[in-house]
């Protein structure tokens, strides 16, 4: 019933009010109108997230290394892979992460339609919270690209749009842990969302060891320059 009033009102809805919250994939326009979207919080801290998990061949691997490094993140997942093993997402929650709503599939939303997006954000919503046994507070849909579905959706379900201030360009086939490293410091200040990946899902195959190894060095440039690396949880976002 829930679903099927969300999509009604949002297949009603101007198709420019569709399309257009997908201008903010853009991060110089979100980060000058939109500094919560753009992932900006205290200057002494940052956020650390991954999407597209969880896996079972990758996810396990940089919990071991967060937890080495006493480190917790948010974890975008996406709920296809959370149905496969939901033994990692209680883990996730276990170790002390926060679990985020990245969608079912890690489908653009503008190709899916409203209908589609209101289904595929409720069905991976209801997944996250019976799985960790908590409501899952953040979405980032994926490509980062939102629609006004997404926004339709997002509000009923009291998740909030989060996407990143920084990236490490870790799903690509050129990608190393030096190249990564590199394209995280160079956007990277502090009050910032970073934004790597555990799984290559939706990349090129393993590609995330990439990410994995670069991890160590970010996380250390992080402490070098005395911010504190969490979760969005305790990121203390800018009102909406």
């Amino acid at each position: 019933m829930r679903t099927a009033a969300l999509a009604g009102l949002a297949t009603a809805a101007f198709p420019a009010v569709q399309v257009a919250p997908a201008l903010t994939v853009l991060p110089g326009l979100r980060r000058r109108l939109l500094p919560g979207l753009h992932g900006l919080g205290p200057p002494d801290r940052v956020a650390l997230t991954f999407d597209d998990g969880p896996d079972s061949e990758s996810t396990p691997c940089f919990l071991d290394l967060l937890a080495a490094h006493r480190v917790t993140a948010t974890f975008f997942v996406l709920g296809a892979m959370l149905r496969r093993r939901p033994d990692l997402g209680r883990r996730l929650v276990d170790a002390g992460h926060e679990v985020a709503v990245h969608g079912w599939t890690h489908d653009n939303l503008l190709l899916r339609g409203p209908a589609g997006t209101v289904r595929d954000l409720t069905r991976a919503y209801d997944l996250v919270a019976e799985v960790t046994g908590r409501r899952p507070r953040f979405l980032r849909p994926p490509y980062g690209v939102l629609t006004g579905a997404t926004l339709l959706a997002a509000r009923r379900l009291r998740l909030r749009p989060v996407l990143w201030s920084c990236w490490g360009r870790d799903w690509t086939a050129t990608a190393t842990a030096d190249t990564v490293a590199a394209t995280v410091r160079a956007g990277l200040a502090g009050g910032g969302t970073i934004l790597l990946h555990d799984s290559s899902h939706a990349a090129v195959p393993g590609a995330w060891r990439a990410g994995l190894a670069a991890l160590p060095d970010i996380l250390a440039e992080c402490h070098r320059r005395g911010w504190r690396v969490g979760p969005l949880g305790a990121h203390r976002l800018p009102a909406r």
